[in-house]
Parts: C-alpha cells; sequence; structure tokens
C-alpha cells in the first residue's frame, strides 16, 4: 500500500480505491448546515442595501417563500389563517419600515388594501427568487410536524395602524402588490 504515484490519473485511481474500501465518516462539521446560512447571508445583505437605501436596484425584486408556523414568524391572525404552513410574498413596488437584524428582517407590506407588519427569521425561508436575473436559491426548512417545529410556539399579534400615507419605495406613483401562491408552479416530490 505504500506506492507512490507519480502521474495525477494514478493519484486520481489511488483516491477511488480508498474511497471504494473506507465507508464515508460521519460529517461532525455539518457541511450542509454551514452552506445553508452562508447562503442566507446573501438574502440578508441583499436586504440589507435594500433597507439602507430604501428601494430596489433597477429591476430587481424578490419573491420570499417561508414557513409560517416556524419559530419567531411573526404576522397577523389573519394571514395566519389564510397561510396556515408558508406563504410567498413580492417584495417590489410597495413594502415600507424594511429593518434587518442578523436573525430576521420585519417589513410592511399591503395584503388587499390592509397594511401588515411581518417578522421573518432568516431560518424560516424556504425559497427565494430574483426573477429579474433568474437568480434563485432553496433552503431545507423541515415543516411542522417533520421535526422539532411541531411544538414551536406561533406568534401572531394584531398589526398598528401603519401610515397610510406611507410612500412605495421606488416610483410615485401606486402598483399594486399582491402575494402570488407559486404551489403550482413547484416541483412534485
Amino acid at each position: 500500500m505504500a506506492a507512490l504515484y507519480q502521474t495525477g490519473e494514478q493519484a486520481v485511481l489511488r483516491r477511488q480505491e480508498v474511497e471504494r474500501q473506507e465507508p464515508m465518516g460521519q460529517d461532525h462539521i455539518r457541511y450542509d448546515i454551514l452552506a445553508q446560512d452562508a447562503l442566507r447571508g446573501v438574502i440578508r445583505k441583499v436586504l440589507s442595501e435594500v433597507a439602507s437605501t430604501g428601494r430596489l436596484p433597477g429591476d430587481h425584486h424578490f419573491y420570499i417563500t417561508f414557513l409560517t408556523g416556524a419559530p419567531g414568524v411573526r404576522l397577523s391572525q389573519h394571514l395566519k389563517a389564510k397561510y396556515a404552513e408558508q406563504m410567498t410574498i413580492v417584495i417590489q413596488h410597495q413594502f415600507w419600515d424594511l429593518k434587518v437584524t442578523d436573525s430576521a428582517f420585519e417589513i410592511g407590506l399591503s395584503f388587499s388594501d390592509t397594511p401588515e407588519k411581518l417578522v421573518i427569521p432568516f431560518n424560516a425561508i424556504r425559497g427565494f427568487y430574483d426573477p429579474s436575473v433568474n437568480f434563485e436559491m432553496e433552503f431545507d426548512v423541515p415543516a411542522a410536524g417533520e421535526d422539532q417545529l411541531d411544538s414551536a410556539e406561533i406568534t401572531a399579534y394584531p398589526v398598528d395602524k401603519v401610515e397610510t400615507e406611507a410612500k412605495p419605495a421606488g416610483d410615485d406613483e401606486k402598483k399594486e402588490a399582491s402575494v402570488i401562491s407559486l404551489d403550482s408552479f413547484r416541483k412534485k416530490q
């Protein structure tokens, strides 16, 4: 076994031979979790920049899908009843009070002309999509009942009256904001 391999091809063959003989070790570092946290950092960075400028650059806009039952998610009882498992929000023309922390973001959005405040932890996000550049990320987030989330506390609270004259981000003209269900576009598993 102490053979010296001189070519790259022989080294690859040796590595493959060793891999066949030795079972793969347990990942104590949890690279999968580290990679997902790093990708959530991309969302955090993008939303932080939007929060600092108060508007989206160019034609960028975001579809963010999150679990409504995940720990730390805060939304009104009405939205919780309507979207019991998950919800997709669109951040495009009308949003206000975007605040970003290390663990979550808070945003004001309008649903059927009703202002709502949402708090969404980054760990609750299942998907992020920017259709203007066809950029998409999906995350492994166990649905309620799949893991420890079944015992998680759901916090819903009434929304304080939000200024109705809140300026939409970007353009001064009013554009309709809406929630779109992407279930029909999802891959069946």
